[in-house]
């Protein structure tokens, strides 16, 4: 008894903190409205409802889009629970087109067997860091065929615009433009590609190899049609 004693006790803890939270935002809010806290957190709730509802509904439609394109009536393969909840999270909660399309597509890809693609929990987890900047450099490098560059590498520093196998009529292949940098270091991060290595032991991200996980989470993201 004791022990449920202490449980009901956390769980009322834990409860009063939410509620003292809310208040507080809600006050928070009000300043900025000049109106009551229960506007405030009116306003604010409202909004988040209507914005989850209208991503649901673009996801929607995109889906069904995306299946009547590669001639698919409807899902014909189940995706699991525990992989089907996180991506209908990130799905409905992304609020960038270009990047929601990219989970519709991972969507119907995943629950249409002649696919060939398995999904996993690292593609949800990829999608979800992403941002629409580094998903379309990921397009660009992957656009060229994984053989023909996986030995060696590809030239980076026009990307996303354009991308070209690295070679000995390169020019530097210096990057001078940050946001790329940081972008391709990112991807590297998530294991999407690999930089090359210099004499000295840095990372030299002029010039990037792709990795085999970067290729399939591509593909994963890319209409299959039957």
């Amino acid at each position: 008894m004791c022990n449920d004693t202490k449980v009901v006790e956390e769980v009322a803890k834990t409860a009063g903190k939410a509620i003292d939270l809310a208040q507080s935002f809600g006050s928070f809010i009000s300043k900025f409205i000049s109106g009551s806290v229960e506007q405030g957190m009116g306003i604010f709730e409202d909004k988040l409802k209507y914005m989850r509802w209208e991503r649901q509904v673009r996801l929607m439609q995109k889906a069904n889009e995306f299946m009547k394109e590669i001639g698919l009536d409807e899902p014909n393969k189940p995706i699991k629970l525990k992989f089907a909840i996180p991506l209908l999270q990130g799905a409905t909660v992304e609020d960038n087109d270009y990047l929601q399309d990219l989970w519709a597509k991972l969507l119907v890809n995943s629950s249409n067997k002649n696919s060939n693609v398995e999904l996993t929990r690292i593609y949800i987890d990829i999608l979800e860091r992403l941002t629409p900047y580094e998903a379309k450099i990921l397009e660009k490098i992957y656009s060229i065929p994984f053989e023909y560059m996986q030995h060696k590498g590809v030239v980076t520093q026009y990307l996303p615009d354009s991308i070209q196998i690295a070679g000995e009529n390169n020019d530097s292949n210096q990057i001078n433009n940050d946001q790329l940098e940081l972008a391709l270091v990112d991807l590297a991060r998530l294991g999407c590609i690999v930089p090359m290595h210099t004499l000295g032991g840095g990372e030299f991200f002029g010039v990037v190899n792709p990795t085999l996980l970067g290729k399939h989470f591509v593909l994963a993201c890319t209409l299959k049609n039957n």
